[in-house]
This record gives C-alpha cells, sequence and structure tokens, in this order.
C-alpha cells in the first residue's frame, strides 16, 4: 500500500545531550488509521513535531507526499492538520472566527460552506458564535480540532485528541475520525486510552526510550502477541499449586480460590484440555470457569516492560 509518510534515520538531540529520538524509520499508509503507542517521555510528540515541521530533526529525513519537510516546508506542511495535546486557543475570538482565520493561514479561499460542515461534524455549529474562553475543555479540544480541519488536510495528527473529553463527547469525535479515514485522510493518533487504540486503529506502532520497537497491523499483532487466559474458580482454596501440575504455567490469586492459566493461541495445542484432565486426577475440583483475551493493553504493557 502506498506510504504517505516516509520517515528515514531519524534522530533528534539537544544540546543538553539527552538523544529523545534514535533511528526511527517509518512508513504511514495513505487513509489509514495509526497509533502511535509509548509511554511518557518515549518520543511521541518529537517524533510528531519534527514530521509537522515544528522541530529540526539532527538526522535523517522526512517526506510527506514525497515533499521533503524541510526543503519543502511549505507543501509538506499544507498536507498536515495537527491537533495538539495543549489547549492553545483564541480565548476571545470566536470559534467560527477562530476556524475560519486557520483556513486562512494555509492561503485557503474563503470557504463558510465548507467550515459550517467541519462545525457540523464536531457538534459545534451551536457554539459558532460563543467565545472560546465559554467553552469547556471537551468542546476547546473540539475546536482545536476543528482548525486542524480547516484547510483540508490529507494528513491528521491527533496527539492525545481525548485527554479531558467526556465519554460521549468522545463517541462523536471518533465516529468523525473513521470518516474521515474513510473519505481518504490519513490519521496519526497518540492516545493513553488504548482501548480506543484498540477499537480505532488499522496499525500500531510503539515507541520507547526514543526508538520504535514494533510497527504491526493490529488484527496481526492481537494474534501473534496476544494471549488467553483461563481462569478457573475453584470448590476450595489451594494453599499452593500441586506439584504434579508444575508443567503448566499457573498462578493462584484471590488468596488461592482462582487458578490462572495462560495459553498461546496459536499454539498447535493449548493444552486446556490435558489441564483439566490433570486437574480431576489432582483432586482439585472446578466450581466455574472462564476464558478472556488479552487486551492491546495488556500487550503494550508487556513489549514497554521487557524493554526496560
Amino acid at each position: 500500500m502506498q506510504s504517505i509518510i516516509s520517515v528515514k534515520d531519524l534522530s533528534k538531540s539537544y544540546a543538553s545531550g539527552f538523544r529523545a529520538l534514535s533511528g526511527i524509520n517509518l512508513d504511514i499508509r495513505k487513509s489509514e488509521i495509526f497509533a502511535l503507542l509509548g509511554p511518557n517521555g518515549a518520543g511521541k510528540t518529537t517524533l510528531i513535531g519534527i514530521i509537522c515541521g515544528i522541530l529540526v530533526p539532527t538526522q535523517g529525513k522526512v517526506t510527506v507526499d514525497g515533499h521533503d519537510i524541510i526543503t519543502d516546508y511549505r507543501a509538506a506542511r499544507s498536507l498536515i492538520g495537527l491537533v495538539p495535546q495543549e489547549l492553545h486557543t483564541d480565548a476571545f475570538e470566536s470559534v467560527w472566527a477562530t476556524v475560519s482565520f486557520s483556513r486562512g493561514l494555509f492561503n485557503k479561499p474563503k470557504d463558510p460552506v465548507y467550515i459550517e460542515k467541519v462545525l457540523r461534524a464536531l457538534s459545534l455549529w451551536d457554539r459558532k458564535d460563543n467565545k472560546i474562553m465559554t467553552l469547556s475543555g471537551g468542546m476547546k479540544r473540539r475546536v482545536l480540532i476543528a482548525k486542524a480541519l480547516s484547510h483540508e488536510p490529507q494528513i491528521l495528527f491527533l496527539d492525545e485528541p481525548t485527554a479531558g473529553v467526556d465519554v460521549e463527547l468522545r463517541k462523536d469525535m471518533w465516529q468523525v475520525v473513521r470518516d474521515l479515514r474513510d473519505s481518504g485522510v490519513t490519521i496519526i493518533l497518540t492516545t493513553h486510552y488504548i482501548e480506543e487504540a484498540e477499537d480505532m486503529a488499522d496499525r500500531v506502532g510503539v515507541i520507547n526510550k526514543g526508538e520504535i520497537i514494533l510497527v504491526e497491523d493490529k488484527a496481526e499483532l492481537m494474534r501473534k502477541l496476544g494471549k488467553k487466559r483461563l481462569t478457573l474458580h475453584l470448590n476450595q482454596k489451594l494453599p499452593v499449586i500441586p506439584a504434579e501440575l508444575s508443567g503448566f504455567k499457573l498462578s493462584l490469586s484471590d488468596g488461592g480460590s482462582t487458578l490462572n492459566y495462560d495459553y498461546d493461541t496459536k499454539a498447535d495445542r493449548t493444552g486446556v484440555a490435558t489441564l483439566l484432565g490433570e486437574l480431576s486426577r489432582a483432586g482439585v475440583r472446578i466450581r466455574d470457569l472462564q476464558t478472556e483475551q488479552s487486551s492491546l493493553e495488556d500487550i503494550f504493557v508487556d513489549l514497554v516492560s521487557n524493554r526496560r
């Protein structure tokens, strides 16, 4: 699939000697939702800042739809809409005025029909004449998205877009994001709500300590690294796991009343049937059982913790 953003051998160091990014290689595909995940300080915002032309890399190259972000800055930047983490807005301007002004910054002709469409999509139309200072935090964040979309970009960066946004508004916002993707816009998002990334993303990248440690299709990532847990609720508590069950990866919880078995869903044999047989022979009686699939958050935590 065609890449719209290409990052090659990208590094960023500061005068203090701190190396924020190291040897980043990344291709982002046209019309996908790409989730960039990483702990605080991993380099997510620095990487976004360089791609958007806000920061200058120490080494490497970034192209946006073939345009070098440094030597062909205007053409590259005109393709990008950026929604930053910080709520920087023009407090005394109206919603309509600030979004229209943002469009003008990119030399786009006035288009009130398009601005109305954006404001309606983000449930801001009935607030179009309100001053920004009168809006809630969630509404201000929606205004930032409207400003980022004002010049009809082909790429939209969403850096923690739902921070401080209530659940209902969050659902509406994600529907807008899906609609944008369906219309051909490429979406790159960072979020601490990893369940959102699991729900929204086509592909996932994980960054830690300034290095990309994984880029994978979400479905393939879940298949390759996802595990299932069989939870067995016991009739009687176990003080320890019986020796005859030492060949299984088991753990006790809830004071010994619950036995947990993690297994690989890709394996030819999960071992569940064998385990149940061995439990019966060991005299361990089961009151109830359930299974659950590991989430993207579980996978993310494992990836990052293993790299510390």
